[in-house]
């Protein structure tokens, strides 16, 4: 008979159902991203964006990190991206602000408190970054022709607004339903669902830009062959550890006492803060764009007061210094990117914490005394990991910029769509295979459970 353990039926129904229920939830985000806000034309809208593509605008990347929703004025145009915004906030206040830093601490009522406050801030985002769209679409504004605009006065603006409010509200709902019911995180598959949406139209273009002989067949190659690099690079860098050996003090049982110290090691991984430093670059800028191309727009008369004309100003600088592939913008991404990794690293890991953990349970870094010095030790290993993480997340992030300024090449892949790509398939990879093993473990024990019954039933009764 074999000896193979039985499956848990009811445990692989589970991840079916998990599974099954995902692509449900992707399918519903995908059709709402081709349902246009009342008003809009989409045919002139679409044309306008495609001539845009080979400049590098600012609607044509906002389109293309979207997932194409932008092109069509879908109720999901605005994404994710406020509540990653209001996320961002809530997370920095929960540091800096005491009675928030005192809120995270009191478990699972306080983080329901602390959520229900980054729906409200959502929210208040999404009407911000609504109105500053509607406003600026209608002006002209973003690389669009106002004539794309069908509904003139401030009707448009009241029924973009509020079904984009709407749209990231429900965005928000779904993102939550899919880490409850389904598989993998909610908002990043989303934005995975946002990413490869677009892939099959940029392949299609390579092939034929490269067939009307708008592109060299060696460019599409190396585009390629450097594509297929980054996501070896990001796998490879995704699994680097640095391990930190432990030792655990002898055991002492009666007279005698184990020879030898138990030995182990702590992993620390190298890129501990994974795409969030990306997402969260990528969600400012977003944000920094639509502000900068709502504030340019505003209209100044010879009787407009200073502070108008100075808002005026600072749209324009905005607007032309953050571009996509300017000098500044890619400064302030590297920034954000660099400080989002310490800044979430901190979050994750709490070097006292663990340093405290490792000195009730008996075990000690080699040459490190335990207490606050192995705090101290370990938060400077992983300041240096985590520095290189940072340029690690940074390059990937800049280098189509980095190579289009310098070599010419036009890249329809952004290096931050295939970092989040790459992480969230290689996260929902280990959670399906964490459900597995469960999966295995617990049809092991009930067959272990089972024997020990037989066993129990044959063994003599006196």
């Amino acid at each position: 008979m074999s000896k193979t353990p039985v499956p848990n039926l009811s445990k692989l129904s589970e991840l079916k159902s998990r599974i099954l229920f995902l692509l449900l939830a992707l399918v519903i985000y995908r059709m709402g991203a081709f349902i246009s806000v009342p008003g809009v034309n989409v045919d002139a809208l679409s044309e306008i964006l495609r001539q845009q593509d080979s400049s590098g605008g600012v609607s044509a990347m906002i389109n293309m990190f979207s997932g194409g929703a932008f092109e069509r004025m879908s109720i999901f145009m605005l994404g994710v991206m406020p509540y990653i915004t209001a996320s961002i906030i809530i997370q920095i206040l929960s540091v800096v602000y005491p009675p928030l830093e005192q809120l995270k601490k009191e478990g699972q009522a306080g983080r329901r408190k602390m959520t229900q406050y980054t729906r409200y801030l959502t929210l208040l985002l999404a009407a911000v970054q609504g109105t500053a769209y509607a406003i600026a679409l209608q002006n002209g504004s973003m690389g669009v022709a106002s004539s794309v605009i069908m509904i003139s006065g401030p009707l448009f603006v009241i029924l973009a607004v509020v079904t984009w409010m709407t749209g990231t509200m429900f965005l928000m709902w779904l993102g939550e339903q899919i880490s409850e019911r389904g598989i993998g995180n909610g908002i990043s598959m989303i934005i995975f669902a946002s990413i490869v949406s677009g892939v099959p139209g940029g392949i299609a273009y390579l092939f034929e830009a490269a067939r009307n002989d708008q592109m060299q067949i060696f460019t599409v190659i190396l585009i390629v062959a450097i594509v297929l690099s980054v996501i070896w690079l990001v796998v490879y860098v995704e699994r680097a550890q640095r391990r930190v050996a432990i030792n655990y003090a002898r055991k002492q049982q009666g007279r005698q006492s184990s020879s030898m110290a138990q030995a182990t090691h702590l992993p620390l991984k190298l890129n501990m803060a994974g795409v969030i430093p990306a997402i969260f670059g990528s969600a400012l800028l977003a944000f920094i764009y639509t502000i900068s191309s709502f504030l340019q727009n505003i209209d100044i008369t010879p009787e407009s007061s200073t502070a108008l004309k100075i808002l005026q100003s600072i749209g324009h600088l905005g607007a032309s210094s953050f571009g996509q592939g300017q000098l500044a913008q890619m400064v302030l991404f590297s920034f954000m990117i660099i400080f989002f990794c310490f800044f979430y690293t901190a979050l994750q890991f709490n070097s006292k914490e663990t340093a405290e953990n490792l000195k009730r349970s008996g075990a000690f870094v080699p040459g490190i005394r335990p207490g606050i010095h192995t705090s101290q030790y370990l938060d400077k290993v992983l300041s240096r990991i985590t520095f290189w993480g940072a340029l690690y997340i940074t390059g990937i992030c800049l280098l189509p910029e980095i190579l289009s300024n310098t070599l010419g090449l036009q890249f329809y892949f952004g290096g931050t769509s295939v970092l989040i790509a790459v992480v969230v398939v290689m996260d929902l990879i280990a959670q399906v295979q964490a459900h597995l093993m469960s999966q295995q473990y617990d049809s092991l024990m009930k067959k272990t459970n089972i024997s020990s019954a037989l066993a129990s039933q044959r063994s003599p009764h006196i």
